[in-house]
């Protein structure tokens, strides 16, 4: 009796959480602060050199159809060192949906003085959903909803950023999805299919860097989330790089975890990271938390000829 309660009891979360994805739809990383793009088409040709991030997320593990992302992403500066590119694949599943994103990237960096840039970003492409019944556990068989085993929807899209950076100091503003397929908002497209709609999302960031010594280096940052009919969503982190080697750091997620984060610069050009949620909901019963493992890889990126490490 306990069990069936337990798989009951998560089958309600599951259904229940996809109407919280409809709200806050973009993919949940840990460790964006290593690879702004995920969020800021401005981020984009930031740098001298091309930089690749692969992710993968698992969040909740141990709850079944608990979401489960995939990132890969890769920008760089193109031949006139004042545009820069990028272009991002995402893949997202949770309960019985599954999203894949394709997104490419275009930012013009404008040199405000020697040590400040602003780029602004725009961004292209669609997201491919999925909406399996198939994988519902339903009651009534001759409900029409769930006559199709398999829905789908593609959605194009378009977004917008700004990245003002410097050094040792950056401030980001997003709009990755402006397009709001919510037919209630302004800026909307119908769509009349049950498959989950794109909902506008707005990103706020910031960051600096100063040095406790040589071999310590402190740089806190925030990330603000929000998504119009849901909560206000900050995130607060602390990382510190010793020996100009590795990175540990923590952030706290407000009304979600808080999470240990460490990152190893393996080479001058690959390094890996990883990120530990420790949920502080009602779900830590259920769950042993949430892991996420990022490999990072810059072409042509000489460690030696650079005064600094790379801090965003």
């Amino acid at each position: 009796m306990r069990y069936k309660m337990k798989k009951i009891f998560l089958l309600v979360v599951v259904t229940l959480s996809s109407y919280v994805v409809h709200a806050q739809q973009d993919v949940l990383l840990s460790q964006y602060m290593f690879n702004h793009l995920v969020i800021n088409p401005g981020y984009a040709g930031s740098k001298d050199y091309m930089m690749a991030t692969l992710l993968y997320r698992k969040q909740w593990v141990g709850w079944t159809g608990a979401p489960e992302s995939q990132a890969l992403s890769l920008h760089g500066p193109l031949r006139n060192k004042n545009l820069g590119f990028g272009v991002s694949l995402l893949n997202d599943h949770i309960g019985v949906t599954s999203r894949v994103d394709l997104y490419g990237d275009l930012a013009y960096h404008l040199k405000l003085n020697q040590k400040l840039k602003i780029g602004f970003g725009l961004q292209g492409g669609f997201a491919y959903y999925s909406y399996k019944n198939s994988d519902l556990l339903y009651w009534e068989q001759n409900d029409k909803v769930y006559a199709e085993s398999t829905q789908t929807n593609i959605l194009p899209n378009v977004g917008a950023g700004a990245f003002l950076y410097a050094e040792k100091f950056y401030v980001g503003l997003s709009v990755p999805h402006m397009l709001d397929y919510n037919t209630k908002k302004g800026l909307s497209i119908q769509s009349a299919s049950i498959v989950p709609h794109q909902t506008r999302h707005y990103f706020v960031s910031g960051g600096f860097v100063f040095t406790a010594n040589p071999d310590v280096i402190i740089r806190p940052s925030v990330l603000l989330k929000y998504v119009p009919s849901a909560p206000l969503e900050a995130d607060f982190n602390v990382n510190v790089m010793f020996m100009r080697t590795f990175w540990i750091g923590v952030s706290y997620r407000t009304n979600d975890a808080t999470v240990a984060i460490f990152e190893l610069q393996l080479s001058r050009k690959l390094r890996i990271g990883y990120s530990y949620d420790f949920t502080m909901t009602d779900i830590n019963d259920y769950s042993s938390g949430s892991h996420e493992i990022m490999l990072g890889y810059d072409f042509g990126h000489d460690l030696v000829k650079m005064r600094t490490p790379r801090y965003f």
